[in-house]
């Protein structure tokens, strides 16, 4: 699941790939300024940022074209085949549990780690009562840089009432790649940031989106905010983003923007229902702006989400 702790065993791994791919690194006599231009030269494109944080543990190999470039680097290194690659963990699962989700309550974060920070930002019993406000339309715009890690998230939700007096919306987001930390936040329209909870450990964030004004039952309000991330390198995602709905929401749309001349061959919806489990699956045609978009009605709970190849 996004987020999720990494267990002892991977944790072990990933030392270990950095602790050798820096002996390797020093051994040859490589610069990384060098080592990025043997890889370039040989049709494989890494920054030396990225190089750099995995020979020092920061970040560890995951999509598949750096998994390509660890066996690229063990011949430019000079070391067996396999010798670094298999240190690496196995990479987590795609297309539904093991990605981000940013949305209100998600139904698979471990329960344990979620709550302690929903009783800081006053919400201890968020998971269990039924809420006074309710999501009828959502619109995400998820833009993927041209390192393939994500750059950002905007979101435009509208709430509608059920009760007089409702004047925010409690965030839970929880980053793909917690070795990035969490995300910048920033209140775009019609609401400020309130109380606000990190757990580092896990890429979780915990916050209150406060409106401009209350709203009274059967009224509508509409916010828009941004998740922010620093790179390159960007946090890893997997080739994918979804969306996790506790609760149905009338209307969704999701649309995934990708760097300039960087759009990938093959774009898919996926959706999983989450009374049966359900996994759907089509294709999805890309755009002339280098950008993919899929809509669902009347859906939840469960996850909704594009991937890519």
């Amino acid at each position: 699941m996004a987020g999720s702790t990494v267990g002892d065993g991977q944790e072990s791994g990933r030392t270990e790939f950095a602790i050798r791919l820096r002996a390797a690194i020093a051994t040859s006599g490589l610069s990384l300024d060098r080592i990025q231009a043997r890889l370039r030269a040989r049709g494989v494109v890494v920054s030396v940022t990225a190089l750099s944080y995995w020979q020092s543990g920061k970040r560890q190999p995951e999509r598949q074209s750096s998994l390509s470039a660890v066996r690229t680097l063990e011949e430019i290194l000079d070391v067996p085949a396999g010798s670094l690659l298999g240190l690496l963990p196995p990479p987590r699962p795609r297309g539904g549990a093991g990605k981000r989700h940013a949305g209100g309550e998600p139904m698979s974060f471990p329960r344990q780690v979620l709550q302690p920070l929903l009783e800081k930002v006053g919400a201890p019993h968020a998971l269990d009562r039924q809420q006074p406000l309710k999501m009828v339309g959502l619109h995400d715009l998820c833009e993927i840089a041209a390192d393939g890690g994500q750059r950002a998230v905007t979101a435009r939700a509208v709430f509608q009432a059920a009760a007089d007096g409702q004047d925010r919306w409690l965030l839970v987001y929880t980053q793909d790649d917690p070795a990035a930390g969490v995300p910048e936040l920033h209140a775009v329209r019609n609401c400020r940031i309130g109380r606000a909870e990190t757990d580092e450990a896990h890429g979780l964030l915990v916050t209150e989106l406060l409106f401009d004004q209350p709203i009274n039952r059967g009224e509508t309000h509409l916010i828009e905010y941004t998740l922010t991330n620093s790179g390159p390198p960007y946090p890893e995602c997997r080739n994918t983003h979804y969306r996790e709905f506790r609760r149905p929401v009338r209307e969704y749309l999701l649309e995934v923007r990708f760097a300039p001349g960087t759009a990938p061959g093959h774009c898919w919806q996926y959706s999983r229902n989450g009374a049966t489990g359900t996994l759907a699956r089509r294709p999805l045609k890309l755009d002339g702006a280098d950008g993919v978009h899929a809509v669902v009605f009347d859906f939840g709970p469960g996850v909704f989400g594009i991937d890519w190849d």
